[in-house]
């Protein structure tokens, strides 16, 4: 953890993926974020996959180093507090909708310069979630193999919940702009980011809405082919599959030094009347020819000759691995600075754990923090932000409206 944000506390209520991301890089830049759930945990608070114990991984990682307090949302006087702990911190994420008792409006009575930051899902009110609006993106007709006919085949989902996790980075930086704005103005803001817009936007931002209008169709299908340049997986003759891409001429030409293939590319430079080494067109659009070329070679030589090769051409190249080999690969996790020891984890899982994702070389990076057991804060944060009174919170844990850790569950 870096403390650029100290002096910063933010209350976010919110559960899923893409709040819990941007109150997760906010807290990871130094921000007392205060996660706010049902005394019983949110939405996401057992979301798949679950220890043996019954804690969430997904939860766990997604909410580490905020503190965690746990109200009876159901109730009017739970949700009054939560409303009350939002006015008083002045700055706010999350997913409830608008039209819920965590209204901008509701928030900000009597405090003008409150800040909201509120994901939403399509920008006119309907709901929506990643992989909703992926399928409405278009990408996912854009996946599979080359041959595969546009109108008859399936679409192919991504796995990873992509347009979540961009929306959450967009909204901590909506919120940063919104308390800068604040800062030299005085005003509050209300922010609304639907996770809709963010999938259309980056697909326009790409430059993909402008093409498909361009062309007046759609995009063929390419497999794992880098569209616009030269780009593809191969296999070796020991079966390694590796990815390798060349969209520069100095990547261009150590990949074909690698490979050996000088006087195959010459060849069929002269054959087909061009130079690979003018730009990324004439590799696209004769790519196949060159995946040719490149495949042959590949499958005569194991992938370590391969890889010695591409690393002494200092080529873009990476081999693929299983999910459960990247987390156990030193070059990316047990040797990369990103990743520091475990914390104390509710799960009681040891694992390593990420630092911010930005790398400050003058700045100690810190140790990754854990995150909260549900409702370890309830306490400290109810006195400290609203000044109740021990009494006053035991009478509401009596109640039943707060909940304290959920540490021996």
């Amino acid at each position: 953890m870096y403390e650029l944000l100290k002096g910063l506390s933010i209350v976010e209520a919110s559960s899923f993926v893409a709040s819990p991301t941007a109150g997760l890089y906010c807290a990871q830049m130094g921000a007392e974020v205060i996660r706010v759930d049902h005394k019983a945990g949110g939405l996401d608070y057992d979301r798949y996959m679950l220890t043996e114990e019954g804690r969430s991984l997904s939860w766990e990682n997604l909410n580490r180093a905020k503190k965690s307090v746990a109200l009876d949302l159901r109730s009017g006087e739970g949700r009054e507090l939560l409303v009350e702990l939002a006015r008083k911190t002045g700055q706010v994420i999350t997913n409830l909708p608008e039209k819920s008792f965590l209204s901008h409006a509701a928030m900000s009575e009597n405090r003008d310069d409150l800040v909201s930051v509120r994901i939403m899902g399509w920008h006119d009110g309907r709901q929506a979630m990643d992989f909703t609006v992926n399928a409405a993106s278009g990408y996912p007709l854009m996946c599979g193999p080359e041959d595969w006919d546009m109108a008859t085949a399936p679409p192919v989902n991504q796995v990873l919940p992509a347009w979540d996790f961009i929306t959450g980075a967009y909204c901590a930086f909506a919120l940063l702009a919104a308390l800068r704005h604040r800062d030299a103005t005085g005003e509050g803001s209300e922010v609304r980011v639907p996770l809709g817009d963010v999938a259309i936007g980056t697909m326009a931002n790409s430059g993909a809405l402008a093409e498909m209008l361009y062309r007046g169709g759609d995009r063929e299908r390419l497999g794992n082919a880098i569209w616009g340049a030269f780009g593809r997986d191969f296999r070796s003759k020991d079966g390694q599959r590796f990815m390798v891409a060349a969209l520069t001429a100095k990547q261009w030409h150590g990949l074909v030094k690698a490979f050996g293939l000088e006087q195959e590319i010459e060849a069929l430079e002269t054959q087909l009347g061009v130079r690979f080494a003018d730009g990324d067109d004439p590799r696209f659009q004769h790519r196949h020819a060159l995946f040719d070329l490149f495949q042959a070679t590949a499958e005569q030589h194991d992938y370590a000759e391969l890889e010695a090769r591409m690393a002494a051409e200092g080529t873009t190249y990476e081999r693929y691995r299983t999910m459960h080999e990247a987390a156990q690969d030193p070059q990316l996790v047990g040797d990369n600075p990103l990743f520091g020891p475990s914390p104390a984890n509710p799960s009681q899982f040891d694992y390593p754990a990420t630092r911010s994702f930005a790398n400050m070389p003058e700045k100690p990076a810190g140790d990754p923090a854990p995150a909260p057991y549900l409702g370890q804060h309830s306490e400290e944060i109810l006195a400290e932000r609203l000044g109740l009174s021990s009494g006053a919170i035991a009478k509401l844990v009596d109640a039943g409206t707060v909940a304290l850790s959920d540490q021996g569950k």
